[in-house]
């Protein structure tokens, strides 16, 4: 059996239907996994065609998104990463939501953590909402 693939959005760009998600990646809880043993399971969605990963900046305080960056970072031309923002990351009241301020200082931060220039795809966690970061740049 081979992987099926679908258009994502109108970006014009295909990925499989199935998307990996990396929410047990981390250490903040006792069932989460570290790399050494997310190593394996990247491995397994890579080999079987998965391009599609979904990971969210607060997915153990960021260490999701720096295990898929370092795990893809061989792929990132061939592979799709959806991160999320608008939960809470920190004190003070500029720290979750959707405003500018909030939503790019977190894009940013997932891409470094992400080692890559972009993301395709940045959604408001648990909102109907979309935004689309293309082609963001850390400079």
């Amino acid at each position: 059996m081979s992987m099926q693939y679908t258009l994502l959005g109108t970006t014009g760009l295909q990925v499989s239907r199935i998307c990996l998600g990396t929410m047990s990646f981390g250490d903040s809880e006792e069932w989460m996994v570290e790399i050494d043993k997310a190593r394996p399971i990247m491995k397994r969605a890579l080999d079987l065609g998965v391009n599609f990963y979904d990971t969210a900046n607060v997915y153990s305080n960021g260490r999701s998104e720096e295990i898929v960056g370092e795990l893809l970072k061989d792929y990132r031309d061939d592979v799709v990463i959806a991160t999320k923002v608008r939960l809470k990351v920190g004190e003070g009241p500029n720290r979750e939501g959707l405003s500018r301020y909030h939503v790019m200082s977190q894009v940013k931060k997932s891409l470094k953590r992400l080692r890559t220039d972009r993301i395709m795809r940045h959604r408001a966690g648990n909102f109907f909402f979309v935004q689309k970061v293309n082609f963001v740049h850390l400079r």
